[in-house]
């Protein structure tokens, strides 16, 4: 079966209202404090910012980690959905798969991770162990079945695809490995674009009061009386003994 892009669209301008909404449910969960444990103030010491910068800097570089993991969660069911119009894939319910689906004779299980660089040794031995793992458990009941272990990337580059245990597919490549079209990578563009200014309008008028709410805490419980930094509270917060 081809992939209708019509229903991909549809999916899409239904669905990307939930990243929307979860990235703003994360910008107001943000807290100073959480936000001062989880940052290196070293680092930022070594910037020598004023306080209202250094606020902007730690709410920004936590800001964009929460997006990168709220819009991979997001992309893995959109990749989930194209998968099953095309070749009737499905949630995996095994630890550490993300998607299976059968081509021929061939049974893939694919564990999908944003980009390329998503994780240390530890993190890519483990998902090797997942894949081994994983292959056991579905020739409990067929021992000839062929299980293809595939590394899927919603964005980037890996020229050799072959890791031995498993395949590694990114951007152009996976997408059209679960979908079958050589051209959906740049397909997605544009419907992933649906009321986009409406809802960064709203983000952005969120964001920046959300910011002024930080900056005032900071100055209220990390800088001195004359407005200076106060790095000894801060280490102290971050790296100090649990008292």
């Amino acid at each position: 079966m081809s992939l209708e892009l019509i229903k991909v669209q549809k999916y899409v301008e239904a669905n990307i209202s939930h990243f929307h909404s979860k990235r703003l449910e994360s910008l107001d969960k943000l807290d100073i404090g959480k936000i001062i444990v989880r940052k290196n103030p070293y680092l930022f010491r070594a910037k020598n910012l004023g306080p209202a910068e250094l606020v902007k800097s730690l709410a920004d570089a936590i800001i964009s980690s929460n997006e990168e993991t709220v819009f991979g969660d997001w992309l893995e069911g959109l990749a989930i959905f194209v998968n099953s119009q095309v070749f009737g894939g499905r949630k995996s319910g095994i630890q550490g798969i993300d998607l299976e689906f059968e081509e021929g004779e061939i049974k893939y299980i694919v564990s999908i991770k944003s980009g390329p660089n998503w994780g240390n040794s530890s993190q890519m031995k483990k998902m090797v162990q997942d894949f081994k793992s994983a292959k056991k458990v579905l020739r409990t009941s067929n021992s000839n079945l062929n299980v293809v272990a595939v590394n899927g990337c919603c964005y980037g580059r890996d020229n050799r695809p072959d890791k031995g245990d498993y395949f590694k597919y990114c951007g152009e490549m996976f997408w059209h490995f679960i979908s079958g079209d050589p051209s959906l990578y740049k397909d997605l563009i544009k419907p992933l674009g649906h009321n986009d200014k409406l809802r960064n309008d709203e983000f952005l008028n969120s964001y920046n009061k959300k910011i002024s709410v930080l900056q005032r805490d900071f100055l209220l419980k990390f800088c001195t009386a004359d407005g200076a930094i106060d790095w000894g509270k801060i280490v102290e917060l971050n790296s100090g003994k649990i008292k």
